[in-house]
């Protein structure tokens, strides 16, 4: 005898997050960015409202909602949200947190940096190259830090990987907060050299050297935060 598996169906809310989360996307983001009247919203999907109430509630908890209580149910992209705001809790101590995220930049970033060298468009390199010149000409220690960051989320981006985008979505806080710490013992010089030469590779669409070239960069970051080394346990 042949057996199949057996694939257990989803609950009657997850379809519910699954039709709201869809129309969002096909609509490029939410169109009007509010959800219909809970009322109206159950009409149409053909459920209760306690069912559209918990959907709600569940893709809130996700970052893709946002109940506004006496106004109603707005579309937002916080995807990123539930993890920044674990990490705290997750990894109490500052410094440590700061030493772990630059381990997962390493893991994370060159790859970016080689996909986007393969796959970002004329747009995309456009606006990597726009956040290298805020960088290149700001002299204002919080618009370096925001150009700085906006430069590696448009790298994300221009991989075309949609998850390695929203894990470095996901860490923009922390890594704003390395990047605060950074520039504060040092100037934008390196970085608006090193972010230069990954753009270059970028736009020679070599893969290999962008790669090597946001390696590079890493390195003169983990330098500048100069933590102090992990303790071994004991």
């Amino acid at each position: 005898m042949a057996f199949s598996s057996i694939k257990p169906q989803r609950s009657l809310v997850e379809e519910v997050c699954a039709r709201i989360a869809s129309e969002i996307r096909d609509e490029g983001g939410g169109g009007s960015g509010w959800l219909p009247p809970e009322r109206d919203l159950a009409l149409k999907l053909g459920v209760s409202r306690p069912v559209v109430r918990e959907a709600t509630k569940r893709l809130e908890l996700q970052g893709l909602l946002e109940v506004k209580h006496g106004v109603g149910t707005k579309v937002v992209d916080k995807l990123h949200k539930p993890l920044n705001g674990s990490l705290a809790l997750l990894i109490p101590d500052d410094k440590e947190r700061l030493r772990q995220l630059i381990q997962v930049r390493f893991m994370l970033e060159p790859e970016n940096a080689r996909l986007a060298a393969e796959n970002a468009t004329a747009v995309q390199i456009r606006r990597l190259r726009a956040a290298l010149q805020e960088l290149a000409e700001t002299q204002d220690f919080e618009t370096a830090v925001e150009a700085d960051m906006a430069f590696h989320r448009e790298l994300a981006a221009a991989s075309g990987n949609q998850i390695a985008n929203l894990l470095l979505h996901s860490l923009s806080e922390l890594i704003q907060t390395s990047l605060k710490h950074g520039y504060s013992r040092t100037s934008t010089d390196n970085a608006v050299r090193q972010h230069a030469a990954v753009l270059n590779a970028i736009e020679k669409r070599d893969p290999a050297a962008a790669a090597k070239a946001m390696r590079e960069h890493l390195i003169t970051a983990e330098t500048d935060l100069a933590l102090p080394k992990a303790k071994k346990a004991a």
